[in-house]
């Protein structure tokens, strides 16, 4: 799938997450939105074997959204993708549906971890990398965490084993971008030097710049390996991105938008 192509699958993603919020009433589509290249980049470009006619393939690349609050983002991708169709989207967040608040793994096919306690997501990854290394199992293991989440202990709890056991097959995709539930980063609790900080923890650091441009997010998860480490992706985002009244917009990190916004949005995206 060439460039363009993958913008487009972006574009339907985020009217997917604008579509699915409105129907339901809640949700997070902020932080949704500026996950979205990170997000189609790995289901449609960079992870091996997934399938949705096979999605237990034991040698398939794996994915855990630690963020799990930006479920929108990740279900939009997998309906993209052919997991299920978009009929579901009516039933988001609803008792019964298979697509509820948060990843539930039991319920939503494609979905490797079941998460929403912020800082378990990334330990589940390691845990997920540790036992392919000492199985020999060739996959690779990909998690998206949020900036707030970061301020959870157990990131760097996780953080410091994955570079304890060498876990080159863990990739760390941090989305930056800038605001939490409360505020912004720095006003509810800085987090200073974030490459530095991760460099110090023993990961191969990647910087980039714009982590809603796809060519930027492809050039990160296809640069050469560094042997012996785990990788960390700083993703420099915007919240909301995509819709012009949503994006740097702190409010929009857990609200649904109405009618008349969901009108605009669509018309935005589709333009």
């Amino acid at each position: 799938m060439d460039i363009l192509e993958l913008k487009d699958v972006c574009r339907r993603v985020r009217r997917d997450i604008i579509t699915m919020t409105n129907k339901a009433g809640a949700g997070h589509p902020g932080g949704s939105l500026s996950a979205t290249e990170a997000l189609v980049a790995l289901y449609f470009d960079v992870m091996k074997g997934v399938d949705p006619k096979d999605d237990k393939n034991p040698n398939r690349d794996r994915f855990v959204l630690s963020k799990g609050h930006a479920a929108p983002g990740l279900y939009g991708t997998l309906c993209e993708r052919g997991f299920f169709g978009p009929e579901e989207f009516d039933h988001f967040r609803q008792l019964h549906g298979i697509l509820q608040g948060h990843p539930d793994v039991k319920k939503c096919p494609g979905v490797d971890a079941s998460t929403g306690s912020l800082g378990q997501g990334i330990s589940i990854a390691v845990g997920m990398a540790l036992g392919a290394k000492k199985t020999g199992n060739p996959c690779h293991v990909y998690t998206i965490i949020g900036d707030g989440e970061s301020q959870e202990g157990l990131v760097w709890e996780a953080s410091m084993a994955a570079a304890h056991y060498s876990l080159d097959n863990l990739t760390v995709i941090f989305d930056h971008n800038g605001m939490q539930i409360d505020g912004t980063n720095d006003e509810v609790m800085s987090l200073g030097d974030v490459g530095a900080k991760w460099r110090a923890f023993g990961y191969d650091v990647i910087e980039v710049a714009d982590g809603n441009d796809m060519e930027q997010v492809l050039a990160a998860l296809h640069a050469p390996a560094c042997p012996g480490k785990p990788r960390l992706i700083h993703l420099h985002t915007t919240k909301g991105k995509g819709v012009s009244f949503m994006e740097g917009q702190v409010g929009w990190h857990g609200k649904a938008p109405n009618a008349a916004e969901t009108e605009v949005a669509l018309k935005e995206l589709e333009a």
